[in-house]
């Protein structure tokens, strides 16, 4: 692939929103690659697949599908052929019959991440405080600021359903591995990465490496747009 006629579709995870990736999408935007930001409703598994799918319909050309946290099993849902190739960032990837949250809940939390409960509404918003102790703490106190307003809270149903095949069996994957992270800890990332053959870059870096070191997460996407392979 080129960079000249690539599409880099990213997708965010729980308790964010597009402007997550805003920092990634200047960079690349800089360089001449379209970009597109695939909005997650967070109600459903199904309709988290179906947005990510209408996005890609806008997409003209190959599309290297990033995904962050969450959303890692969302991008694994798809069925595009526009699809070339696959980026987990710090990202979840349930395999087949597995759900969401088993891989979440597959080892102990660290321990600074949030207690995870629905409200009276029945979702799932991250506790304020948490975005500094453990989603991004290596954030400033004005990206701080701005995490904690926009996010999106996540319904139970996105995270217990089990995932069909998921693409990365068929399709080249990269796997940047937050070493830092407070939310997924780095053995679950070890556990998924290793099980999906990726390619992995691992960095010392919090859960929000889309946030606090969006070079990094440039990085590993250019090397999928290039579709190099050399661990």
């Amino acid at each position: 692939m080129s960079r000249k006629n690539v599409n880099v579709v990213l997708v965010h995870g729980a308790w964010a929103d597009g402007s997550s990736w805003a920092k990634v999408i200047r960079l690349l935007s800089a360089e001449g690659v379209r970009v597109l930001a695939a909005p997650l409703p967070l109600t459903s598994f199904a309709e988290d697949v179906a947005a990510v799918e209408g996005t890609l319909e806008r997409a003209s050309g190959p599309v290297v599908l990033t995904g962050h946290a969450y959303s890692g099993a969302v991008i694994a849902a798809i069925r595009n052929e526009k699809v070339k190739a696959l980026v987990y960032v710090a990202a979840l990837a349930p395999e087949e019959g597995e759900t969401v949250a088993d891989v979440f809940y597959r080892t102990e939390p660290h321990p600074l991440a949030p207690k995870l409960a629905p409200d009276n509404r029945g979702l799932i918003y991250l506790p304020d405080e948490a975005f500094a102790a453990a989603f991004a703490q290596n954030a400033s106190a004005d990206e701080l600021t701005l995490l904690s307003a926009v996010q999106r809270p996540i319904s139970p149903a996105c995270i217990t359903v089990p995932v069909n095949r998921p693409l990365w069996k068929d399709c080249p994957t990269w796997f940047l591995m937050a070493e830092d992270d407070r939310m997924i800890v780095r053995d679950t990332q070890r556990f998924m990465a290793e099980r999906m053959h990726a390619q992995v870059r691992s960095h010392l870096v919090d859960h929000a490496p889309i946030v606090t070191a969006p070079d990094l997460v440039v990085d590993i996407i250019h090397e999928a747009i290039s579709g190099e392979s050399n661990n």
